[in-house]
């Protein structure tokens, strides 16, 4: 039975905890003819990214240059799914009781970051060494920055996995017996020892609590190894302390734009009695509060090129903002920060569905130009080496980086829609 709350106009489920448990463990165990139509089109996708990745490597030199739009899906993925476990590690740390039917759906990104590390590999390859280049890891040769590099991505993966784990632990007990075939057999031995006793569950709090403030570190963290390694080592005379924390700050941003793009897909696909405006009311107001500071930390790394006047500084200016890649960055500004703050800014489009949705969603596609930018322009220079540069051109999609953006995208979301056959994506415990 659904009633509503006159003082909060929010949507309160009055059920029995078996039928909510059953109900959500039941839509876990069906596999729809639909689920199997949309998980073979997003396993051809895939499939033709491969194609694409073979088409831009096959002359056997896979070097960093060939590989900017590559780089562009492994970053977007590292911010944007990565970033959207973040959302129910913050929201469970301040106690926010409304932010529980969204916890697992944010916390099954993590799956996702598998994928993401096995993207990372060719672009570890890929990445020159660091000699004769400014990077931060100063004289730390011979394994700089590729050892430090994969073992922060690795603790990142690793983390965000176990704490998926430990948190669905009760709810895939539950569902032993309940679904059947070979998932039946796997849950029952991924969740075997469990028994729900109170000593167990004290642990599984505390557990969940460390795993969080892990993943939240190495999340910052890979985002600043990421970042610099990946983007401003590679353009000679780019010094920026600021672009690491704003790149951090967009994935926090990004990961909770998604989160709330995946609940009005949720409610689509019928779990409206489950989640309320609210979820969405209370997700936009933080939403906003990033989309702000989005800008503020952008704006505040700008200066640092405006008022220096540098050449350097200059003509990092004219190829990362105002010719070169000039319409990338105007879009990842108008559909970033223009458009969500526009919308966000009015209590009555906050307070609803569709708004925080729409602005959530204008984030994603921002976010998404706006890595174009920062990774095609810097895989674009050929000799990363020296104090100086030459503008190149700027390098468009061909048929190939395509097929691997849409690969790249495809298999993420194949990745999860799998994940949510074996863990309710609603958590049934919560």
């Amino acid at each position: 039975m659904i009633t509503m709350s006159s003082e909060h106009n929010i949507e309160i489920l009055e059920s029995e905890p078996q039928q909510i448990g059953d109900d959500l463990i039941g839509r876990t165990a069906a596999i729809s003819t639909r689920f199997w139509i949309v998980c073979l089109g997003l396993a051809v996708l895939l499939l033709l990214g491969i194609v694409g990745f073979v088409l831009r490597t096959s002359d056997g030199h896979a070097g960093h240059t060939q590989l900017g739009y590559y780089a562009t899906v492994f970053a977007y993925l590292l911010t944007a799914a990565q970033g959207a476990p973040i959302v129910a590690i913050a929201l469970r740390a301040i106690k926010a009781e409304w932010r529980r039917p969204l916890s697992r759906a944010a916390q099954l990104f993590a799956v996702v970051g598998l994928f993401n590390l096995i993207l990372y590999i060719p672009l570890m390859m890929a990445l020159p060494n660091t000699d004769g280049r400014y990077t931060i890891w100063v004289n730390w040769h011979p394994h700089s920055p590729h050892v430090y590099d994969t073992l922060s991505i690795i603790g990142l993966v690793v983390c965000g996995i176990a704490l998926l784990y430990v948190s669905a632990l009760p709810d895939m007990h539950a569902a032993v017996g309940k679904i059947p075939g070979t998932r039946n057999k796997i849950l029952k031995f991924l969740s075997r020892g469990w028994t729900g006793s109170s000593a167990q569950w004290r642990l599984h709090r505390a557990i969940i609590g460390v795993l969080g403030g892990l993943y939240f570190m190495f999340f910052v963290f890979v985002h600043f190894t990421i970042s610099s390694d990946f983007a401003m080592s590679l353009v000679p005379g780019w010094k920026d302390a600021i672009f690491p924390a704003w790149h951090a700050l967009s994935g926090l941003q990004s990961g909770v734009a998604l989160v709330m793009v995946t609940l009005f897909i949720l409610r689509i696909a019928g779990y409206k009695k489950y989640i309320s405006v609210n979820q969405f009311w209370s997700l936009s107001k933080i939403m906003l509060a990033l989309t702000l500071l989005w800008a503020y930390f952008w704006f505040a790394g700008f200066l640092t090129f405006w008022y220096g006047r540098m050449p350097i500084e200059l003509k990092l200016i004219r190829f990362l903002f105002v010719e070169t890649y000039l319409w990338p960055f105007v879009l990842a500004v108008i559909l970033t920060f223009a458009v969500p703050f526009l919308l966000l800014l009015w209590n009555g489009i906050r307070k609803s569905v569709w708004g925080p949705s729409l602005a959530g969603l204008s984030i994603l596609i921002g976010t998404f130009f706006d890595r174009i930018r920062i990774y095609v322009a810097s895989t674009s220079i050929k000799n990363p080496t020296g104090h100086d540069f030459s503008i190149p051109p700027a390098v468009f999609p061909q048929v190939a980086d395509i097929l691997i953006i849409l690969g790249g995208l495809g298999g993420a979301l194949l990745v999860y829609l799998i994940a949510t056959k074996f863990i309710p994506i609603l958590s049934v415990w919560e």
